[in-house]
């Protein structure tokens, strides 16, 4: 009896909430004219769904609920104050993997690029302002009823604008740096030949990125904070350096506070844990005496430079996507992605090993390859118990999230769920259906 076949149709070029319509149509016989069903979900079209797809996105979503609420207290899962990388630093980068897969459906064909192409940044710049309205300060503290955002001061950078980045430059990629035809992919070097402009973008990001990290000068700067008693506080620090990979002195900063200003990062940056920022470490806690001068500075880790290696992120998602198009034979590409994403990872640890480390807020090599590499690993492990055994049954509540990653995304980690719930009170603000339920204060 020979195995099932699955065979992907792409969308057209249009791009859904869930990311993409990632549909599979089954082509399988046991040799006798009998069909078989594969283990990909049937729609209502007669089409198949790529469940491990949703199940992925669902199981980061879970993810990203539990470090959020459970790492203030377990710090070990919740973010790494600077160097190295928790449970926690996974979750961003499996969101751009697995958009990069997506878009390998979602612009399978294209019958008119330009058209193509004013989707995509459209769909970009809604992202984009939905992140600017999330996260650049709009919605305040959940125990503050107010709202507003100062322009002058609204964070310009955040989740969903470096996922609309991330987007819209892969999806360019996928529009017009790829051989015209569908056929002859019968071997890895016919699908680098036919991505190979697409790798190449990815070589050139990783070049750049690594250029102006190791060797842009970082000079001296100031800021100023203004304390609890209304005194305005200014600290120099103190750089003069090239290559630098500390909190305070590295080029991935000085590039935000250079273009998007000091005013509009983000002002609660990873690094107050540190045991330079915080008596408690690795936990938040009370600046020490000898506190160094950058720790009350924003620091953006959804910032310009290390965007770049965000989007080879979902660059590398965007070529398992097209195993996927190209390889219909399971083993053939479950073997394809271990062998990519182990690849990463012994880069990756190696160049950590070697000096280079793994930190989410300057998105590192190390880090992006080791990331990457596990979340390749991941996927596949998914795909082999869901769409090729057929548990299911199981994943449903996964399933489920990943459909609905972005709508949970802005209901429980942009607080907007808790933030209406804080707004319907009895008398008093304190009488509110949050203190109700026992997660208020």
């Amino acid at each position: 009896m020979s195995a099932p076949k699955i065979v992907v149709h792409g969308s057209g070029g249009e791009l859904h909430e869930g990311d993409e319509e990632h549909h599979l149509d089954v082509e399988a016989g046991d040799g006798n004219g009998t069909t078989m069903r594969s283990s990909t979900q049937v729609t209502a079209q007669g089409r198949e769904r790529l469940v491990s797809l949703d199940v992925f996105r669902g199981i980061t979503v879970a993810l990203m609920i539990i470090v959020d609420d459970v790492g203030g207290l377990i710090p070990k899962i919740s973010h790494s104050p600077w160097d190295g990388a928790t449970l926690a630093d996974f979750v961003f980068p499996f969101f751009l993997f697995v958009v990069g897969i997506s878009l390998a459906f979602a612009y399978k064909r294209v019958s008119n690029r330009v058209s193509a192409t004013k989707k995509a940044v459209l769909r970009a710049a809604k992202l984009f302002l939905l992140g600017l309205l999330l996260q650049g300060g709009f919605f305040h503290n959940i125990h503050d009823l107010t709202y507003g955002v100062d322009i002058g001061k609204i964070r310009l950078m955040g989740v969903l604008q470096r996922i609309a980045m991330a987007y819209l430059v892969v999806a360019l990629c996928e529009i017009w740096l790829r051989d015209g035809g569908e056929g002859g992919i019968g071997s890895g070097y016919a699908i680098i030949k036919k991505y190979r402009c697409q790798f190449l973008v990815g070589l050139v990001l990783t070049a750049t990125y690594t250029v102006i990290l190791y060797g842009l000068p970082v000079p001296d700067w100031v800021y100023s904070v203004t304390s609890s008693d209304s005194t305005m506080n200014h600290f120099v620090v103190k750089c003069g350096v090239r290559g630098h990979t500390g909190p305070g002195c590295n080029a991935v900063g000085m590039i935000d506070r250079s273009i998007f200003g000091i005013q509009h990062l983000y002002t609660r940056p990873v690094y107050l844990k540190t045991e330079w920022c915080s008596i408690d470490s690795p936990n938040n806690g009370p600046l020490p005496s000898d506190a160094a001068p950058w720790c009350e500075a924003p620091f953006d880790p959804e910032g310009l430079l290390s965007s770049l290696m965000a989007i080879v992120t979902c660059l590398v998602g965007l070529q398992f996507g097209h195993v996927i198009i190209h390889f219909k034979e399971h083993d053939e590409r479950m073997v394809r992605w271990s062998l990519s994403a182990l690849s990463l990872l012994a880069l990756g640890f190696s160049l950590d090993l070697f000096g280079l480390r793994m930190n989410k807020s300057l998105y590192s090599l190390s880090y992006t390859c080791v990331t990457t590499g596990t979340a390749g690993l991941f996927f596949t492990g998914i795909y082999l118990l869901v769409d090729v055994y057929g548990y299911k049954r199981p994943v449903l509540p996964m399933e489920l999230m990943g459909k609905h990653a972005l709508m949970i995304f802005v209901l429980v980690a942009c607080n907007v769920a808790p933030i209406l719930l804080q707004g319907f009170y009895w008398r008093v603000p304190n009488n509110n259906l949050l203190k109700l339920i026992g997660t208020g204060d």
